[in-house]
């Protein structure tokens, strides 16, 4: 399937055949969801509640997340967690991971969800990191790593013995080539990129990183997906110019209740803890990621560059 086929399919995509109430009972679970105070984040944890499981909300703004917290046990009578993180900042990364494992012993589902759409493209990670990358990429590869001794007790608690992590991508992951790397931190590089290749590198990122944890972590219980949730009216097309706004909102966006489906069945659904290494896309069906997406040795050049710029903190 070419990239202009592969997009008309997850833009356009097939009537569901998953609703949120096929999301099992989830009580004795403890989830993790980043980005959980607005948007896909917002909603799934939604669900997540509404099916009993203990649902920390991961979030750099804590009076955003009291609102959201407040509206959900509004909705569903339970409870969230907030969490404080701010993933543009490694070691408030590492201070939230240090704080869930002081209070949880097991995390069974981590939605590494949280993400940004084309902001202004001078804008950088408190260390000097592209935003977008080092939220998306970045942030949440070394969350993942700190909360592994947790997933994969998760993992061993776990009746299926798994744990799984919800790694967000996009559609735009397909039109990038591979990680520029000389963007990460150059100014006139990313420039020259665009802050929609900016984004896409990104995308393409998470799918890197969710299947170089795949790959790792498989033979251990963890079940690591990379989900395209689809194109969603959310707040997060908040930085585009209103004319694109308008049309994005008009033609190709679907309302929010789509959002958390495709999350859902990677993180909740019996089935899809047979699903390691894939790339799913709405709604809830398995598809193939681009050609760069399925190149194990960018996977693995991404994780040892992950690695290198967190060992200041270990």
């Amino acid at each position: 399937m070419g990239i202009a086929a592969s997009v008309l399919s997850q833009t356009y995509p097939p009537k569901s055949k998953f609703h949120t109430d096929h999301v099992p009972d989830l009580t004795g679970k403890v989830i993790m969801v980043t980005g959980g105070s607005a948007g896909i984040g917002k909603d799934t944890a939604r669900v997540l509640l509404a099916r009993n499981a203990k649902v920390y909300i991961a979030s750099y703004n804590a009076d955003k997340a009291a609102a959201a917290i407040a509206e959900l046990k509004r909705d569903t009578g339970k409870e969230a967690v907030f969490l404080k993180l701010d993933l543009a900042d490694l070691p408030s990364v590492k201070a939230a991971a240090a704080e869930f494992i002081e209070k949880e012993p097991a995390l069974h589902v981590l939605y590494n969800n949280a993400g940004m759409f084309v902001p202004p493209i001078d804008q950088l990670t408190v260390q000097g990191y592209d935003a977008q990358f080092g939220v998306h990429v970045l942030g949440h590869f070394y969350l993942t790593q700190l909360l592994l001794p947790a997933l994969l007790a998760g993992a061993k608690a776990s009746a299926d013995g798994k744990a799984r992590i919800v790694n967000t991508s996009s559609s735009a992951s397909i039109t990038a080539s591979g990680i520029n790397y000389g963007t990460l931190k150059d100014t006139s590089a990313r420039k020259k990129l665009g802050k929609q290749g900016l984004y896409a590198q990104s995308k393409l990122g998470n799918i890197m990183l969710s299947n170089e944890l795949a790959r790792r972590y498989g033979e251990q219980g963890i079940v690591s997906t990379a989900v395209n949730p689809g194109n969603i009216k959310s707040d997060i097309q908040r930085h585009l110019p209103p004319v694109q706004k308008w049309f994005l909102t008009t033609l190709l966006l679907y309302d929010p209740p789509y959002g958390p489906l495709t999350q859902l069945w990677a993180g909740t659904a019996p089935e899809a803890a047979a699903l390691n290494g894939k790339y799913l896309i709405p709604w809830a069906r398995v598809g193939t990621p681009g050609k760069s997406g399925r190149d194990p040795k960018l996977s693995q050049e991404l994780w040892t560059w992950l690695e290198e710029q967190v060992a200041a903190y270990a």
